[in-house]
This record gives C-alpha cells, structure tokens and sequence, in this order.
C-alpha cells in the first residue's frame, strides 16, 4: 500500500469522521458508476423527475426497466469496501455516514444511521397522496398486472433500472397508488433534477460542521449535491480526504486524495489501524 494510505490511517485513528460515498463504493459489489471506469452515462441517460412526470411513455419504460433492475439490485450483497467502512464504524472512528446511493449495501454491510442523501429503492412513494409503500408490495401488484413480462435485462444501472430493448417494454402496464386510488407511484429517491429534501441536506451540513475528517469515497462530486459538504468542509478548515478511482471535483479542496479500488484500500486501512491499536495499547 501506498504512503498515502498510511496516512489516511493515521488521520482516521484521530476518530471524529464523516464518510461521504458515492456509486463507487458499489462497484464491486456489481453496481456500475455514472462516472468512473465503465461509467453508464456514456450509455445511459437517467431517468429526470420531470420526465418521470411528464411522459406517460417515460414513466411506463422507467417502471419496466426498474421492474427487472429491482430484482436484480436485491440480490446484490455488500462488498469488502462497505464491510471496512462499518467496522470504523463499530471502532468509535466513523462519526456519521452520508452517501448518494441509493442501493442499501452500507447497512446490509453492517453501518448504523445512514443518511441516504438521494432516498433509496426500498419504498415506494405516491405523488398524489404521499403514502409510502415498501418495494415487495409493488413488485407484487407489478407481476400480477404483467404475468407474461419475461424481459431480459442487458446491463444494471446505478439508479436501480436496467437497459432494456424498447420492443421488450411495449405493452408494460404500470399500477397506481392504492391508497388514494390511482395516484403516480414513484420509487423514494431523488431523480435528476429533482430536489433533496431541505432538512436532509441541513442534517448533512450539520454532521460535517461537527466533523474532524470528511472523507469521500467512491464519488466524482461531479454534482454539486455532492460537493456542496466538501465546499462547506473546507470553507470552515475541516481536512478532506478523497479516495476514488480517477480524478474528482474535489481534488482541489483535498489534503489527501488516493486513486484506488475502495475494496482494497478500506479494509487496508482497518489493518493498519488495528495493527497500530495493539502496538500502542488504543482501544480501537
């Protein structure tokens, strides 16, 4: 491993951080990036919220790709990288976890008190009513509405859908909200150009203001949904460490930036903490 990576494990053992991931902590588990290498945008343009709203046809092709992707998302397991990120965790280091995905795997990894930035695939919400149902129940009603919908998916996509080929979505029937009897369900996440909520986004700032370290893993802080918490991070002189594979936006802001698979530096940096834990006698 490299000196920076020694580094990072000291700054760590100092305790007090903020982890900030992003779609690459999930690539190894199987779930591609927008961003990174082998990126989907060059092959994919996600779904907006204004598309989803506005285009009947959008919504049907987003809820058959999803139907597919769904299934294929719930049986993706946490990898080596969300399992070290929940042991800094139980180790007293890790102070607060925010991430973009939207996919589950920092608690099926073990994490406590995630905050999901972007929402996650879980639940299901109504645009009319606001009832919040869980994915199962959807996934249910969905197969009984298209019993023969058999497609075959080309590709999983970070936000929870798959490519499909468009002769394959024709004829998908999406259902409504039950409770309020038809109104537009739509998975709990945010879309592209779609608002985090106001709160959410205070609860984050206020975790990185009482943070010692903000460290970042897996993002390109492309957007700014992202970035604003290292903006905010270094306007105030809090340390930003950086560990993705390729550049990032927020290279710039950064004390430390270490380009390499989370899966093989984060448990890396476990050992080395708990290697200088026995050395000198520290509780972690």
């Amino acid at each position: 491993m490299s000196d920076g990576t020694s580094t990072l494990a000291e700054l760590l053992a100092e305790g007090d951080v903020l982890v900030l991931s992003g779609a690459g902590i999930s690539t190894e588990s199987g779930i591609p990036d927008y961003r990174g290498p082998g990126g989907t945008l060059a092959r994919h343009t996600p779904m907006t919220y204004q598309a989803f709203v506005g285009d009947p046809a959008a919504r049907r092709r987003y809820w058959a790709r999803s139907y597919i992707g769904w299934r294929a998302m719930n049986r993706v397991t946490p990898n080596s990288g969300h399992h070290a990120v929940a042991s800094l965790q139980r180790r007293g280091l890790v102070s607060g976890i925010v991430t973009q995905n939207v996919d589950g795997l920092h608690q099926a990894g073990g994490a406590r008190s995630v905050i999901e930035l972007h929402g996650n695939l879980r639940d299901v919400v109504c645009l009319g009513c606001g009832h919040s149902t869980p994915r199962e129940e959807l996934d249910h009603r969905l197969t009984e509405a298209n019993p023969r919908f058999g497609a075959l998916p080309t590709a999983i996509n970070p936000d929870g859908d798959v490519e499909l080929p468009d002769e394959e979505i024709d004829g998908f029937q999406v259902v409504g909200c039950r409770a309020c009897d038809g109104g537009m369900l739509k998975p709990d996440v945010v879309f592209f150009g779609e608002t985090v909520p106001a709160e959410r986004v205070r609860e984050c700032f206020a975790l990185v203001e009482g943070a010692r370290l903000l460290l970042v893993l897996g993002s390109s802080l492309t957007v700014m949904s992202g970035r604003r918490f290292v903006l905010h991070a270094a306007k105030l002189g809090i340390p930003v460490a950086i560990v993705n594979q390729g550049p990032t936006r927020g290279d710039g802001y950064a004390t430390l930036t270490i380009d390499a698979p989370l899966g093989t530096v984060l448990p890396e940096l476990v050992r080395l903490i708990d290697t200088e834990a026995v050395s000198t006698g520290s509780p972690h």
